[in-house]
C-alpha cells in the first residue's frame, strides 16, 4: 500500500521512510504541504502521515485544501505541541488520527494497521452493500408476466421520490421484495431499510420498538433507546402487515406520516426524521376502514401510491423460469449438480394453485434439490404431486380462461416431449405430434425452445 509522508524536519521523512518501507510499505516524502497536494493530483495513495507545524502551509491547511480534492487517502496527523483541541480539529476536517510525538515505531505501525482494517471494511461494506443494491434493483426481478412488468415500471417511477407506498397481496407474493426494490432502485439506497412486522410484535412493546423510548418511560427502561424510524433516518421504514396495527398506534402513525415527526415513549419533545414509509397488507383495508378496524384518514395517507400484486395462480406463465430459478439458487447452495426439470414435473408445477404463491414455490423447489438424486428434478421430488388430479389436469386448474394460453401451453409441454423422445430429430418428431415438419420449425421458433 501507498503511504505519503508530509513533514518539513528531514530526519523524521528519513526515519518514516525507513520504517514503513521495512514494513512493505510504498511511501514517498515531501518537506511542504504544496508540492504534497501538487504530486497528489497525479498519484493515488492509501494513507497520508502529515505534521502540523510546517512553514508556509500547515497540516490544517493541508487538510482543508486535502477536503476541497478528490482523494480517497486515510490522513494520520502528527505534532510534537498538539493538544486535545488541536486533535478534535484535525478530526472535524477529515483526519483518521493523530500521532503526539515523539512517538515509538509501534504506534506508527499499529496506527497504520488499524487504518488498513478501517479501509478494508469500508470496501467490504461498499460491496455489500453493491451486492445488495444488485439483488434488490427492480431491474433484476425475473417475470415474464404483462402485469408484473407494469408494476415494475411503476417501482421505477417511484423509486426515488419520498411518497408513500401500499403494497397489497396474498401472502408469498412478494410485497417485501418490491418494497427492498423501491428502496434500491432509488435515491435512499445508501440509507437502512428497515423491515418490521407489525403483527409479529406485541402490542404493549410495538410503539417502543417503532418510536423509541427515554430512561424511565416504564420499569425496564434503564436507558434512552432510538426507535426503528429513527434507525431507519435517510433510508425507508417497511411496515409488513400495517393491518394488524392497534388504533393507538395508528393515530401515532399518521402523525409521523403528517408532520414527518415521532415522539419517543415518555418524552415530551417531538424529533424531526426523514425516513420513507412502504407498507404493506394482506387485508382489504377498505374493508377494515368501513368495519372501523381501521382508521380512514391514515389509509389515505399510506394509500397514495398502490402497488397490488397479483398471485401466482394468476401469473403462471412465470412459474417455469421462476421454478429454474430456484433450482439453481439450491443446487448451487446444496452443491447439487441439477441441470433443469423434467416435462412432468413441470406440469404439475403448471397445474398446482399455489395458495402459498412465490415463497411456497421457492419452498417447494428447495426440497426437490435436496431430496433429487439424478441430475433432473422429476415428480417423485415434488411434495404437490397428489395435489394436482392427473398428469393433464394442469391447464385445467389454471384461473386464466384464455383457450390461446392454454393451448400455447399444452404445444409447448408436448413438442418438447417430442424432442426428448427422437433425441432432437425434428422430422420423427413432428411425425410423432401428427404435424408437418414446417409447423413444427415453426412453433420451435415460436417458443424459443
Amino acid at each position: 500500500m501507498r503511504v505519503m509522508v508530509v513533514d518539513d524536519e528531514e530526519s523524521m521523512r528519513h526515519m518514516l521512510s525507513v520504517i514503513l518501507k521495512k514494513e512493505g510499505y510504498d511511501v514517498v516524502a515531501f518537506e511542504d504541504g504544496e508540492r504534497a497536494l501538487s504530486y497528489l493530483d497525479r498519484e493515488d495513495f492509501d494513507f497520508i502521515l502529515c505534521d502540523i507545524r510546517m512553514p508556509g502551509m500547515d497540516g490544517l491547511s493541508f487538510l482543508r485544501a486535502l477536503a476541497r480534492r478528490d482523494h480517497s487517502a486515510t490522513v494520520i496527523m502528527m505534532s510534537a505541541y498538539g493538544t486535545i483541541d488541536t486533535a478534535v480539529e484535525c478530526m472535524k476536517l477529515g483526519a483518521y488520527d493523530y500521532i503526539s510525538k515523539p512517538f515509538k515505531t509501534d504506534e506508527v505501525i499499529l496506527t497504520l494497521k488499524k487504518a488498513e482494517e478501517r479501509e478494508r471494511l469500508k470496501r467490504e461494506n461498499t460491496r455489500l452493500k453493491d451486492a445488495i443494491k444488485k439483488d434488490y434493483d427492480y431491474r433484476n426481478i425475473f417475470t415474464e408476466d404483462e402485469r408484473m412488468l407494469e408494476i415494475l415500471d411503476l417501482v421505477r417511477k417511484v423509486a426515488s421520490y419520498n411518497t408513500t407506498v401500499l403494497i397489497t397481496g396474498e401472502s408469498g407474493t412478494g410485497k417485501e421484495l418490491i418494497a427492498r426494490a423501491i428502496h434500491y432502485s432509488g435515491s435512499r439506497s445508501g440509507g437502512a431499510f428497515i423491515a418490521v412486522n407489525c403483527g409479529a410484535i406485541p402490542a404493549s412493546l410495538l410503539e417502543s420498538e417503532l418510536f423509541g423510548h427515554v430512561r424511565g418511560a416504564f420499569t425496564d427502561a434503564h436507558r434512552n433507546k432510538a426507535g426503528l424510524f429513527q434507525e431507519a433516518e435517510g433510508g425507508t421504514i417497511f411496515l409488513d402487515e400495517v393491518g394488524e396495527l392497534p388504533m393507538e398506534l395508528q393515530v401515532k402513525l399518521l402523525r409521523v406520516l403528517q408532520e414527518g415527526e415521532i415522539r419517543r415513549v415518555g418524552d415530551t419533545r417531538s424529533i424531526r426524521i426523514d425516513t420513507r414509509v412502504v407498507a404493506a397488507t394482506v387485508k382489504d383495508l377498505k374493508e377494515e376502514v368501513r368495519e372501523g378496524r381501521f382508521r380512514e384518514d391514515l389509509y389515505y395517507r399510506l394509500n397514495v401510491i398502490e402497488i397490488r400484486l397479483p398471485p401466482l395462480r394468476e401469473r403462471r406463465k412465470d412459474i417455469p423460469g421462476l421454478a429454474r430459478l430456484f433450482v439453481e439458487r439450491y443446487s448451487k447452495k446444496f452443491g447439487k449438480q441439477i441441470k433443469g426439470i423434467s416435462d412432468e414435473a413441470m406440469g404439475v408445477l403448471l397445474g398446482y394453485n399455489w395458495p402459498g404463491n412465490i415463497r411456497e414455490l421457492e419452498n417447494v423447489m428447495e426440497r426437490a434439490v435436496i431430496l433429487e438424486e439424478g441430475d433432473t428434478i422429476g415428480v417423485d421430488t415434488l411434495p404437490i404431486v397428489d395435489r394436482v388430479e392427473s398428469t393433464g389436469g394442469e391447464i385445467m386448474h389454471t384461473d386464466d380462461l384464455s383457450i390461446k394460453k392454454a393451448q400455447e401451453m399444452v404445444e409447448r409441454i408436448l413438442i418438447k416431449r417430442a424432442l426428448e423422445r427422437t433425441k432432437g430429430n425434428k422430422t420423427k418428431a413432428a411425425e410423432l405430434l401428427e404435424i408437418s415438419h414446417r409447423a413444427l420449425l415453426y412453433k420451435i421458433k415460436s417458443y424459443g425452445l
